[in-house]
């Protein structure tokens, strides 16, 4: 591997760069070959690629709402590897409880599948196994849905071991209900009295034990699993607990997936972290340290991304990742200003929130939000939205539009120390005055020949250290 020096350390490469560079690199696998030659390397990605068709079924909503849906269907497919050649939709008052689309609509599909070349069907909706099974034995060609669409997509962008673990305990919950026995390649129990219709002494099977064993297998999985999770989860809360023993007050970027939260983080803290434009780019959370305008020291929190219908097994497996949204002082609710229907995206989160807060059974933090991409939206569209969303801050994270508002903003919805105090330190404890600065908020400050005085709001325990040196000290 060729090793590169960078002779000027801003021409070096950031983590999210290299990320980036590493998902789209070759990769090397092993064990193919052709009659005519071998193959040692093949880009992954074109490995991957698959040609699918979409399917929908409109139930409620316009008929922009249902298009809108199949085409993020189609930008999902497409981040996942696949090529997408066709879309149909269908309108019903619900689902066909037997195939998902009607049976005159499964016969035009099949004919839109045998006339494309595809090779996999995707269903904008979860599927019952009867409905795959279904889908599968008559268009003979594989089907999944949109949950195990999502599901492949987290599994290819995980990264850390939480994030991997969590994504591993979101398909085997999602693959149980879903196992299959394959018929007679199975023994199957065969009842009866002996020299009985059914064969008797000799022929009775052990049963499906090979659906059995699997089921078993990944019941152990899924329990190893969620000790494991929980084990990194007391990792995390400890983290937590020690930020808040500091009360050290934290942000959380939350927000629909490919808003740019990730390009926010990067605009506010300068983290380098990975953005790339796809959907679900970002799994496991980063948290940088960053600073108000008028000095406080805060965490800023990258947190997933929230799709419409997300996967309720995702929502569980992530919640120990999305808990730290719900234990934030302040969330930044990004909102895509150059998006279709904004409105929606701003819905679908708020209700992923919801599920949050109703498992914690506590309020969430206060909402700031924010418009992102305001050098790609529209005019009218920001005019729109300011109208919907008065509070919002509107930015570009791109450009760095608005980015000095939003910090002012931010500044105003963190808590601010409890206690004012006014004191005059000594030049021999420098130390107290530069904790007032960093953990505090000075709001006067003067050189006198005893020492610095200040007025400032501080916590508690910082005023308890001041408390020799204080003049005044009232609650705020």
């Amino acid at each position: 591997m060729t090793e590169f020096t960078y002779l000027n350390p801003a021409d070096e490469p950031s983590t999210g760069e290299l990320e980036l560079e590493d998902r789209a690199s070759l990769r090397r696998v092993a064990g193919l070959s052709t009659e005519l030659a071998d193959i040692t390397e093949v880009e992954y990605r074109q490995l991957r690629l698959e040609r699918v068709v979409l399917a929908g079924v409109w139930t409620e909503g316009t008929a922009a709402q249902s298009e809108a849906s199949l085409a993020e269907l189609a930008r999902l497919a497409e981040t996942a590897g696949s090529q997408v050649l066709e879309g149909v939709v269908q309108r019903r008052s619900k689902p066909d409880p037997a195939t998902y689309i009607g049976s005159g609509k499964v016969r035009e599909l099949s004919d839109v599948v045998v006339a494309s070349g595809a090779d996999t069907v995707i269903c904008d909706g979860e599927l019952s196994p009867g409905q795959l099974r279904q889908l599968e034995a008559r268009l003979k060609v594989k089907v999944i849905d949109r949950t195990a669409l999502i599901l492949d997509i987290f599994a290819q962008h995980a990264r850390s071991k939480e994030g991997k673990a969590q994504v591993e305990l979101a398909q085997l919950q999602y693959l149980i209900p879903r196992l299959r026995g394959w018929g007679e390649s199975l023994s199957r129990q065969a009842g009866g009295r002996a020299g009985g219709a059914n064969g008797g002494v000799g022929l009775r099977g052990p049963g499906e034990t090979k659906l059995e064993t699997d089921r078993r297998r990944i019941n152990k999985r899924v329990a190893k699993l969620r000790r494991e999770i929980a084990g990194m989860d007391a990792i995390r809360t400890t983290k937590r607990s020690r930020r808040v023993a500091n009360e050290v007050p934290s942000v959380a970027i939350v927000g629909y997936t490919n808003a740019g939260k990730s390009s926010l983080l990067n605009a506010i803290t300068g983290a380098g972290v990975l953005v790339e434009n796809a959907l679900f780019a970002t799994l496991d959370p980063t948290t940088r340290r960053s600073t108000t305008p008028d000095g406080r020291t805060y965490t800023l929190t990258d947190t997933v991304g929230f799709v419409r219908h997300l996967p309720h097994q995702l929502v569980d497996a992530f919640r120990s990742t999305l808990d730290e949204a719900a234990d934030a002082d302040l969330l930044l609710h990004v909102v895509d200003g150059a998006d279709s229907a904004p409105e929606e995206q701003v819905a679908a989160v708020r209700e992923v929130l919801a599920d949050i807060s109703r498992h914690r059974k506590g309020p969430l933090p206060p909402e700031l939000i924010v418009i992102n991409k305001a050098d790609a939206a529209d005019e009218l569209s920001l005019v729109r939205l300011r109208h919907l969303l008065p509070d919002a801050v509107v930015v570009s994270a791109r450009t760095g539009e608005g980015i000095g508002a939003l910090a002012e903003a931010v500044a105003d919805g963190l808590p601010r120390p409890e206690v004012t105090i006014e004191a005059v330190v000594p030049y021999t404890r420098g130390e107290l005055v530069a904790r007032v600065h960093s953990e505090g908020e000075v709001l006067a400050e003067e050189h006198l020949p005893e020492g610095t005085r200040l007025c400032a709001r501080v916590r508690p325990d910082l005023a308890s250290s001041l408390e020799a040196y204080t003049t005044t000290s009232l609650p705020v």
